[in-house]
């Protein structure tokens, strides 16, 4: 008998491939019994998914640094944990705007008085939005190309190596701030406060991990944070001005100026008809 995934030739009486490790079936598929297997297979991913989210908060260094030297079947990967984290997000900007459609207002209305800069800023939070899928990819090779740089004399991970840090770190600090998102986003009050924290927590999570992958000490670490935000921000300058060509050659822009000239033109006829009719 040979085993149906791999083809090795096996014992009849043998219930798992001692090469590829599947389970010889033996009989028919029942209802009963693609039942039990989906069960399985469920109960065993989600305990690996809960044992990658719990390591990944307890000894990250443990998970990366396991995976980049071989250990591969602990751990849910990289790429299904990314995938896991991006939709995630992707399902509280869903329930946000679903469900809650004026709190972004209320979050940039905390630093924007002027009508005109809060719908340029919710205009731009709107393309990030929609275009978050494809920016949380395009920020993992520029991460780990950063990370790689500025570690350059520590480990000696490759480039590779350190996408899959990167990968892991940026993962988890999604999920995390994305639980804390959806517990305070019933409240209009506190939610506006998480949501100008999320970034800060991101960036203290990813030096946590950073100390414990590489041993650091704090002031070892500082340096480092320091280096990595140094060039970091240039390059978010960057792409924070390529956004805003974009929208100026969308027209978005336009539109936003067009709106609160219209705005403003109605509220000064009110206010005139007001002062006549007085």
């Amino acid at each position: 008998m040979d085993c149906k995934n791999c083809g090795y030739h096996l014992d009849p009486t043998e219930k798992y491939c001692h090469k590829c490790g599947a389970r010889v079936i033996h009989n028919r598929l029942t209802t009963k019994g693609l039942m039990s297997q989906l069960g399985e297979e469920f109960l065993n991913y989600d305990n690996k998914l809960l044992k990658t989210f719990k390591d990944l908060v307890k000894k990250p260094e443990v998970v990366i640094d396991g995976f980049i030297k071989g250990v591969r079947k602990r751990y849910v990967n990289p790429i299904g944990y990314f995938t896991l984290a991006v939709s995630f997000a992707g399902l509280f900007n869903f329930v946000l705007n679903k469900f809650f459609p004026d709190l972004m207002k209320e979050v940039f209305s905390a630093v924007n008085t002027d009508e005109t800069q809060l719908a340029a800023s919710m205009e731009f939070s709107e393309v990030i939005v929609e275009y978050q899928s494809l920016l949380f990819f395009a920020s993992i090779p520029i991460l780990a190309l950063i990370s790689r740089i500025v570690f350059y004399k520590n480990k000696q991970y490759n480039y590779t190596e350190h996408l899959v840090l990167n990968i892991y770190t940026y993962s988890e600090a999604s999920i995390l701030t994305t639980i804390l998102s959806f517990a305070t986003v019933w409240s209009g009050t506190i939610y506006p406060i998480v949501a100008y924290v999320v970034m800060p927590l991101q960036i203290v999570y990813y030096s946590y991990v950073l100390k414990r992958l590489f041993n650091l000490s704090f002031g070892q670490l500082l340096i480092k944070i320091l280096l990595f935000l140094l060039v970091l921000i240039p390059l978010y300058i960057f792409f924070v001005i390529i956004a805003g060509i974009i929208m100026i050659l969308n027209g978005d822009f336009n539109e936003i100026i067009e709106a609160e000239r219209a705005k403003r033109g109605i509220s000064y006829v009110i206010s005139s008809a007001r002062n006549w009719t007085s």
